[in-house]
């Protein structure tokens, strides 16, 4: 299988060593809009000797050389002004792609990037990877087995340890649209609920950048599920504790959460004088086994072994719910979803 790769930054680098590690996989091309980085991480992966059971890596010269390079599929990991593009012309060509969130930087886009895929018929996964964290799976299963009883309340948090660079901010998206747009596609993956209603609060304590670019640094949002449950999403840039990503469902019956381990950044009180193991550095580390197991769906369903965990569809509904919160940020307001639905 040869798979390509657009983006050889943190998550490109990330997901290439992933695909290098698939048996499936015995060549890996890689192209970047800056073709140093490309053949840099080339270099990196290249196997230790001819006979590793690696992937041979290549580095091409521009991205533009992905689309005559004879794919089975490819890795979308490139700056998110590029991913409609790219996925666009991928279909177009009858190629599979793997794209990071988001499929384009607007609802617009998102909408219009969905449609041609949907058109094509060509599988584009969204790389949601919460939806791959067994912990997360498990708590899916619980509550679809009828142990949690009927669900009353779902909790979903995203606390970084540490702001983004400043260079980021302005075309991160926002809060919603960058960050708590993972807690809600995975409250509505977990719950199978669609949410009808959203109100949104933001805070800013932090660097006034992101006052500075119509941003907050703390987010949270209550939301109301079609069934009549409740769902809350809170983020924030500023968590120096660690990376901290929970999500806990309540129901009649019974309570469960998952990502709650010995290196969740949070201390219990009173305090027991145990020696503290280090918490998780960021979202890479505290979803390393989730990135792994996304990347092997994809190549599953490059090969037909099975249907689209993620496709654009999914991804569309996550971005209406991320938008409707800005929305309802900046109006101050409780927004329901089908006014931000095209």
């Amino acid at each position: 299988m040869r798979i390509g790769l657009a983006g050889a930054g943190r998550i490109g680098a990330r997901h290439a060593a992933a695909i290098c590690a698939l048996p499936e996989v015995d060549a890996l091309l890689i192209a970047d809009a800056e073709a140093c980085r490309a053949r840099e991480l080339a270099a990196r992966l290249a196997p230790a000797s001819p006979g590793s059971p690696a992937a041979r890596v290549m580095a091409l010269d521009a991205v533009e050389g992905l689309f005559s390079a004879g794919l089975d599929g490819l890795v979308v990991a490139a700056a998110t002004d590029a991913h409609a593009g790219l996925v666009t012309r991928a279909v177009a060509a009858r190629i599979p792609v793997f794209c990071e969130k988001p499929l384009a930087s607007d609802t617009d886009g998102t909408f219009q990037t969905a449609t041609a895929a949907a058109a094509a018929g060509v599988p584009v996964q969204v790389g949601f990877q919460r939806r791959f964290d067994a912990g997360n799976a498990a708590a899916r299963e619980a509550l679809a087995s009828g142990r949690l009883g009927w669900l009353h309340t779902v909790r979903s948090c995203s606390f970084d340890p540490a702001p983004p660079p400043a260079g980021y901010v302005p075309t991160s998206g926002g809060l919603f649209r960058d960050c708590v747009i993972h807690d809600l596609d995975l409250i509505r993956f977990v719950t199978g609920r669609e949410v009808v209603r959203v109100m949104a609060a933001g805070a800013n304590r932090g660097d006034d950048v992101f006052r500075e670019c119509g941003d907050v640094d703390t987010g949270s949002a209550l939301l109301v599920l079609d069934d009549g449950s409740l769902g809350v999403v809170s983020a924030t840039r500023y968590n120096a504790a660690g990376y901290d990503s929970r999500l806990e469902l309540f129901g009649s019956k019974d309570s469960i959460v998952a990502g709650l381990d010995e290196r969740t950044p949070t201390t219990a009180l009173p305090e027991r004088g145990e020696e503290p193991r280090a918490a998780y550095s960021g979202f890479m580390e505290r979803f390393a086994d989730a990135y792994d197991a996304e990347l092997r769906a994809f190549v599953d369903v490059v090969a037909g072994r099975r249907g689209n965990p993620c496709p654009p569809e999914e991804a569309l509904e996550a971005f209406y719910l991320a938008e409707a919160c800005e929305l309802s940020l900046r109006e101050g307001r409780a927004v329901g979803t089908g006014e931000v639905r095209r």
